[in-house]
């Protein structure tokens, strides 16, 4: 092998096929299962999407109402894991609470079963997993937003879609139609995107027959990272950085003349543009009204007109989905766990589909380190 056929980040490189998703170049749009993901953020509810990433295709009527019961069964933030999460500091980061929270719960549910050679699962409990881990993650995210701020959890509620409720338990009011649908979007847009680094994780993780919690556990460490998830959360520090439209420009000065990385640009699947953002910045504008924040999408489009028309470069996802959450009141640090909520859909519909024809994954390298040598000489 030589240095000419490495392939730095895989990029480039085509390690197995998938049915769950992919980027059509002709339309620049993503579809899952084959739906353009716009027309699913306008059309479907989230756990219609989940079930759509699991099974491949929109549920009846009767199969969103058996996975909404189940989902709706097992929301509630269990004792144990509040337990684990009030034994970190308050201070941490909330990614790794969420990393926690699910490393517990995996304990739990992985209880009993005596060898490691029995921790993959059947397909039917690794679906059940998985809508465990869909119905128990907004507690867990919610309740770290509340801890910090000195609040107590709020009980979930079963009259409430997946969406509302998870408001709900965040907030402690029941939220407004038009901010439900802008976060129903954003949990849909965000939900799943082929071989990322974090999806790829889990199926390196779920490919050596480890069990669906570990396998997302380590997706959540992926994720955590600011060239993948981290991303939403850097947009609103930079839009604090800057503070309103008028200040764009020098700010973008300075920051170029640094060289530095200006995140919620560019994307290394969209080369003209992220196919998610019309969908995600038409949710921002209705944020926007709602909330009577003009200002807010006075410095969105002075900071997208300067940097485009200076780099050639275009928002991705993170960019309007960044100060969407803001306005309906999220924390900035509990952005990437949002990210987290919506994309365990995606990673567990990629786990079972890499047990359902499994081979290891265990690529090779290049030595570029000392010949042999011995101790002594």
């Amino acid at each position: 092998m030589s240095v000419t056929d490495i392939k730095k980040g895989l990029a480039g490189v085509v390690v197995d096929s998938t049915a769950i998703s992919k980027v059509n170049p002709e339309t620049n749009s993503l579809l899952y299962r084959g739906y353009p993901v716009q027309e699913l953020a306008a059309t479907q509810p989230f756990e219609a999407v989940a079930h759509l990433l699991w099974h491949g295709e929109l549920p009846t009527d009767e199969q969103l109402a058996a996975l909404r019961a189940v989902e709706r069964a097992h929301r509630a933030l269990a004792p144990e894991v509040k337990a684990v999460i009030d034994l970190l500091p308050l201070d941490v980061h909330p990614m790794d609470e969420v990393r926690t929270a699910l490393s517990a719960l995996g304990a739990a549910d992985l209880a009993g079963i005596g060898s490691v050679l029995d921790a993959s699962g059947t397909p039917g409990e690794n679906l059940q997993r998985s809508i465990r881990l869909f119905a128990a993650l907004p507690a867990i995210v919610a309740y770290g937003q509340r801890r910090r701020r000195g609040q107590e959890p709020v009980a979930p509620r079963d009259d409430l879609d997946y969406a509302a409720n998870f408001l709900w338990v965040t907030f402690g009011v029941e939220p407004d139609a038009v901010v439900v649908d802008a976060f129903n979007r954003s949990m849909i847009l965000y939900a799943e995107h082929s071989f990322n680094a974090s999806t790829f994780t889990a199926r390196v993780i779920a490919s050596t027959l480890s069990d669906l919690h570990s396998a997302v556990v380590g997706a959540v460490g992926a994720l955590k990272g600011p060239l993948h998830g981290g991303a939403n959360e850097a947009v609103l520090h930079i839009f604090d950085e800057i503070g309103d439209a008028g200040n764009v420009v020098p700010w973008l000065d300075e920051a170029l003349a640094h060289k530095r990385k200006i995140m919620g640009f560019g994307h290394r699947v969209y080369k003209h543009g992220d196919s998610r953002v019309p969908t995600m910045k038409a949710a921002l504008d209705t944020l926007v009204a709602h909330y009577d924040r003009p200002d807010v999408l006075a410095l969105y489009d002075a900071l997208a007109d300067e940097f485009v028309a200076r780099k050639g470069i275009h928002p991705n996802l993170d960019y309007p989905s960044g100060p969407a959450y803001s306005l309906i009141g999220f924390d900035t640090l509990t952005f990437t766990p949002l990210f987290v909520a919506a994309r365990v859909t995606g990673w567990t519909a990629h786990i079972m589909e890499q047990l359902s024809r499994n081979a290891l994954i265990r690529p090779l390298s290049e030595y570029d380190g000392p010949e042999e040598r011995h101790v002594g000489d």
